[in-house]
């Protein structure tokens, strides 16, 4: 009986791990676009380090592939909403990038207002035939409401989830520039803990346009 419990909780541990947000199809994974656009606000911008130091330019020398930065410090998810065609649409993404909620919640903007702006973003931009990948930027309890909006948010619409890309970071004074942004370690940490959460994607999207050749 002992044997038998035992045996119970180590596949239950497993199956508690392996689910929630691990996604293993994602929409648009044959995808035809030729940019990879990280779309956000100062996060994804850089603020707090130099020019080249932001996450999006770390990741391009790890993806080798084009990387376009269109991060606008202190946006929020309304205002990055209203600039989806001419930032992002019309810049043919194959992958899509998305970092908002910190300015939301500074500015008190309901949370059901934020998941409705996030959600709208992925619908176009899936609708223009690329990928996305959602980025969450809690770190323990700072944030974790919207941690847990953006990973079902992500399952619902079968994007890419990326948690807590803050995490190690918010904690590590030589990682940050002020009591939130990172510095350029701090960025080059978050541009590999994106690499390595979408690199199998790229593996698969190469894949796939292979295929249709």
């Amino acid at each position: 009986m002992k044997k038998f419990n035992s045996q119970f909780i180590v596949i239950l541990s497993i199956l508690i791990l392996t689910s929630g947000c691990a996604k293993k199809e994602i929409n648009n994974i044959g995808s035809c676009g030729t940019n990879i656009i990280c779309y956000g606000d100062s996060i994804t911008f850089g603020y707090g380090a130099g020019p080249g130091e932001d996450y999006p330019s770390f990741l391009a020398t790890l993806v080798n592939l084009p990387v376009v930065n269109v991060g606008i410090d202190g946006d929020t998810t309304s205002e990055g909403l209203k600039r989806i065609y001419c930032d992002v649409l019309d810049r043919n993404p194959m992958l899509v990038i998305i970092e908002f909620t910190g300015n939301d919640f500074l500015r008190q903007v309901p949370m059901e207002e934020t998941t409705r702006n996030i959600g709208e973003m992925i619908d176009k931009i899936e609708a223009n035939g690329a990928m996305v990948a959602l980025v969450d930027i809690s770190a323990g309890l700072l944030l974790k409401g919207y941690r847990q909006e953006l990973c079902r948010l992500a399952s619902k619409k079968n994007v890419i989830f990326i948690p807590g890309i803050l995490s190690g970071i918010v904690t590590n004074p030589s990682l940050k520039s002020d009591f939130l942004h990172p510095n350029a370690s701090g960025y080059k940490m978050i541009a590999q803990k994106i690499y390595r959460a979408i690199s199998p994607y790229l593996k698969k999207n190469k894949l796939a346009r292979e295929a249709k050749k």
